[in-house]
This record gives structure tokens, sequence and C-alpha cells, in this order.
């Protein structure tokens, strides 16, 4: 049976499969960095899972928790009590949302960003070739969070390890600390997230510790997918009610040689041009 390497780390599989099963069952994934990012960032996959039994959801953190901001009920928990809180919340939207399986692999964020840490590649490599996901999501390289561009980064050389033919069809960059507004419009993936939004809202609400921690994750979220449903289109009426944006990484995962930072820029060139164009169009 496939068991994870750090100490503290731990898989939670709701439905009590066996994990080998829960891995091998899975068409969709999220890696993420933090604990609530994968409920903030891909809900899409989560809502395309739930309910059915020929899609399965799973999640995968990467970081322990420690560091995370705490006020009101949490104010006096230290980083070991706020590692254990913030497993028990990933837990229980696992349990909602009908996960497959979540696995928190409880790296510290200085791991993360190591660019020379190989551990953590591995690991990931190891998560998703048993796993072979259909879809994979995680964050965007152009996050302005160092340990959510640390993950995207791993989990991309983690790919790139793995034989072609297993690797999943689609890898999508999602929103958390940035939004992909600025994307064109012909690059953006738009997700409609608008199924079962009290899902939405509980996979994310049970995140406490971090609500009353100061941040309303919960009331932000929801008001970005709103936002990005209406201003998808500058002309007519709203076709979608809630809409997240994703970057397209999966050129990435085509072509080991393309570099992750000649990538992201070229997205921002482009936005530089679209800018460019529209002002002198009109002086």
């Amino acid at each position: 049976m496939f068991s994870l390497k750090k100490p503290g780390a731990m898989m939670y599989i709701p439905d009590q499969a066996n994990v080998d099963e829960a891995l091998k069952r899975t068409t969709r994934m999220a890696i993420s960095a933090h604990q609530d990012d994968i409920e903030i960032m891909a809900y899409h996959g989560i809502l395309n899972c739930f309910g059915r039994e020929d899609e399965w959801f799973f999640g995968v953190v990467v970081t322990d928790g420690a560091g995370s901001p705490r006020d009101d009920l949490y104010k006096d928990y230290t980083d070991e009590d706020m590692k254990k809180i913030r497993q028990k919340e990933q837990m229980k939207s696992a349990f909602v949302g009908e996960y497959s399986g979540v696995a928190m692999l409880h790296y510290r964020s200085s791991e993360v960003k190591d660019p020379n840490n190989q551990e953590a590649v591995q690991e990931l490599a190891d998560i998703i070739r048993l796993a072979q996901p259909e879809i994979l999501y995680t964050h965007n390289l152009a996050d302005k969070h160092d340990t959510h561009i640390g993950t995207v980064t791993k989990v991309i050389k983690a790919l790139r390890t793995l034989p072609k033919e297993i690797r999943p069809k689609k890898v999508y960059g999602c929103e958390v600390w940035r939004s992909l507004d600025w994307l064109d419009d012909q690059k953006k993936v738009m997700m409609d997230v608008s199924g079962h939004p009290n899902i939405g809202a509980a996979v994310l609400e049970v995140h406490d510790s971090q609500i009353c921690g100061g941040k309303r994750y919960d009331l932000a979220t929801q008001g970005r997918r709103l936002a990005n449903a209406t201003y998808a289109e500058d002309h007519g009426a709203d076709k979608i009610p809630a809409l997240s944006y994703a970057m397209d990484l999966t050129p990435l995962i085509v072509d080991d040689s393309l570099d992750m930072v000649d990538f992201v820029l070229g997205h921002i060139e482009d936005f530089k041009e679209n800018v460019r164009a529209r002002i002198r169009k009109v002086l």
C-alpha cells in the first residue's frame, strides 16, 4: 500500500476505501500549497466529481499549515496546534465534497520554496503515477505567493519525470493570490463553477481557522467567481452565474523543453500588447 514520506503526513479517504483504490479511481486531482487552496481554486474539479461513481476527485496539500494567520478562537494556537486543526479542517472538506481522498504531505514552506528540494518532486511524481488523473489543477505561474509558485514548479518538474503516456491530458494553473482576468480570452480557461453553490460554500467555510483568523476567503472567493462571470464579456447578458479562471499549463508537460519563466512571461507580453493596441486604437 502506498504511504507518505514525512512524519506527520496523513492520507484521509472519506468512504474508507483503501489508499491504492482511492488513488487509482481518481480522474481529477488538485495539488495545492495549503489547506483551503484546493477549495478556492479547484472547485471545478470537486463539482464535476460530486455525486458520481465514474468521476473521482483527489486532493493533495503539500505544506503542513504552520505559520497560518490566527485570531479569535485560534489566536493562542501554536504552530503545532495549527498543523492539527488545518488537517482536521481539510478532512472535513474532503468529507463534505465527497473526495476520493486527500493527501497532506506535511512539507515546510521553506522546503517547497527550495529549488533544490527533490524530495517533494519525487513524492508528487509517485502520487501522480499511481493516480494518473486525466485533469490536474494546481497554482498558476503568475500567482504572487512564493509557496504557491514553489508548489506549481514542483508539480511541473514531477510531471516531467513521468512517461508522457501517463501524464494528465490537461493541467490547469488556477486563481488564488492573483486574479487571471488579465489573460487573453483566447488563452483563458473559463470553468463553470455555478453548480451546487451550497457545496461550494461548505467545502471552503469549514476552514474556520482561516476565516476566523481574519481572512474572509469564503466571501472573497464567491465574489471573484461572480465577478468573473459578469465581467467575462463586455456585451450581452451573463451566460454562466459563476466562473473560475485558469491558465492552461498543459504545453509545459507536452514539451519538456519549454522554460516555465518564458512561458508565463509570454502571457504577460500578450497582455501588454493588448493594452497597448486598445489605447493606440482610440488615440
